[in-house]
């Protein structure tokens, strides 16, 4: 796979950046943004909304026979629990989604303006080849097919294997999508953010995918676990900070990656350029014998 050696030395150069306090804070904020807003939502609309999805559940012949099968299966308490429990199914994928796109608007430019400081990639041009409004609509179209792919696989999130499975897929490859436009945005061209993307297009997703699994591990816990549903407020709050930890981790992971490969991009160009230069400074030479 080309481009491996530059996945491990830009996981390394994450690690490390990762502890620096500067790092820290950038994971803090969003996390208090995205907390205060989607408390202040669950606060609001908890009860009503319980309301409407256990009448749902029970109501609806797509749902109905979720209850009855546990109730079968010996859980007498089912009904009391399980609109809880898909209520918060539907909100950790709302809730994360939320978080990677206010850190992609907000907190990788402030990170790639960080590395990009760095003397590895002291004087790497800023052609930008993005911008705010190009972002958006790229972010907006990457979320909604992630939450079409969301609504789909939703339902079996609650298998054991599947859960384990799907959520680092879908976060990884939005995680690739929204991570490698906005790296790239400042100091890659329209065409070398294309060449790049193309190029390198199975490193960044298993990059995209490790990210996914290592945020798969809150995701597991809070949405399987019964001490998540009785304590949600508090376990979501860590479980979203440990969520930012970790996409700003990711946002480290490629602008090391992506501003490695631009400038490799650049010194490839250059010498073929003074390549094909040579050669044509060689053959207008007056040939003497």
């Amino acid at each position: 796979m080309e481009g491996l050696q530059y996945v491990f030395r830009s996981f390394g150069l994450a690690m490390v950046g990762a502890m620096h306090p500067r790092m820290l804070w950038l994971s803090l904020r969003p996390f208090l943004i995205v907390s205060v807003l989607w408390g202040c939502l669950i606060w609001l609309t908890w009860t009503p909304a319980l309301e409407i999805l256990s009448q749902f559940l029970t109501t609806s012949i797509f749902t109905s026979w979720i209850q009855d099968g546990l109730v079968w299966a010996g859980f007498e308490n089912a009904r009391a629990w399980i609109a809880p429990l898909f209520f918060v199914m539907l909100l950790i994928p709302l809730i994360c989604i939320s978080l990677l796109v206010l850190i992609a608007f907000t907190t990788v430019p402030a990170i790639v303006k960080i590395v990009a400081r760095q003397s590895a990639y002291h004087g790497l041009e800023c052609k930008r080849g993005g911008g705010l409004l190009g972002s958006f609509f790229y972010t907006l179209w990457s979320v909604l097919i992630c939450l079409v792919l969301v609504m789909l696989t939703l339902p079996v999130w609650w298998m054991p294997p599947l859960v384990a499975i799907f959520p680092p897929l879908l976060w990884g490859w939005l995680t690739m999508r929204l991570m490698s436009y906005d790296v790239l945005a400042k100091h890659a061209s329209v065409e070398e953010r294309d060449i790049l993307l193309e190029k390198y297009r199975w490193p960044l997703l298993t990059m995209g995918i490790i990210s996914g699994m290592l945020g798969a591990v809150p995701t597991f816990f809070w949405a399987t676990s019964a001490l998540a549903l009785v304590l949600f407020p508090i376990v979501s709050f860590v479980a979203l900070w440990v969520y930012s930890i970790i996409f700003v981790f990711a946002a480290l992971w490629f602008s090391h990656f992506l501003l490695n490969a631009l400038k490799e991009l650049r010194q490839d160009e250059l010498d073929k350029a003074l390549t094909v230069q040579s050669r044509v400074i060689d053959t207008e030479l007056p040939y003497h014998e």
